[in-house]
């Protein structure tokens, strides 16, 4: 047999092989990302302040910086729904929705973010410690825990801390029930977040009596 013909034949098995393997890998499941919906607010008709903010991408710890929709199933144990993802990472996801609820109520016209990099007068932040769904028995719960600070961005001094939690009950188990159920509570956290910071920024603008 020559050595032309070995070769061949080595070449065919290895081809057989592979094709074999390939038959016998499990196929990819599909995967869907999910944007975080929102209800847009009417516009304040109060006046407009004078203080210009920016709104930062809140601390996180590595299990909540993720694109995966976190889940509690049963006491301390994270996981995450199979097949499901956020369109970003919880805090930025987190960040925009603030931004959004800011520029529908009108009221701080000089709003950027953490991205743009730009000059402000106060800086809102924070830690983001629940961003998750929580089972217990068949009860799920949706959980945003935020601790939020408003700080001077020239003196660096923190204005004003508070802790926000909100809780949304969710009427399904499927994923876009819980998807829903997120925008809510979201759309709770932002509206909280914002009455806050414009109290605690007015506060911190006013002329200090002599």
């Amino acid at each position: 047999m020559s050595a032309l013909t070995i070769a061949a034949r080595f070449a065919v098995l290895a081809l057989l092989s592979g094709l074999t393997a390939c038959s016998i890998l499990p196929k990819a499941e599909p995967l869907q990302v999910y944007l975080l919906p929102s209800q847009t607010s009417a516009p304040s008709q109060a006046a407009k302040v004078t203080w210009s903010l920016r709104i930062n991408q809140p601390q996180a710890s590595q299990a909540l910086n993720s694109a995966r929709i976190a889940v509690l199933p049963a006491g301390n144990l994270i996981s995450s729904y199979a097949g499901s993802r956020w369109s970003d990472p919880a805090p930025r996801l987190l960040r925009n929705h603030l931004l959004n609820a800011f520029q529908a109520d009108g009221r701080v016209a000089a709003l950027s973010s953490d991205d743009d990099n730009l000059q402000a007068d106060f800086a809102l932040g924070g830690e983001l410690q629940a961003f998750q769904s929580e089972y217990q028995g068949n009860a799920v719960t949706i959980v945003l825990r935020l601790q939020a600070r408003l700080v001077d961005s020239r003196s660096q001094r923190i204005i004003a801390s508070q802790r926000f939690e909100v809780r949304q009950a969710v009427d399904s188990q499927q994923v876009p029930a819980v998807v829903n159920a997120f925008g809510q509570a979201n759309d709770r956290l932002a509206a909280q977040v914002l009455q806050w910071t414009l109290v605690q920024a007015n506060q911190a603008t006013q002329p200090k009596n002599q």
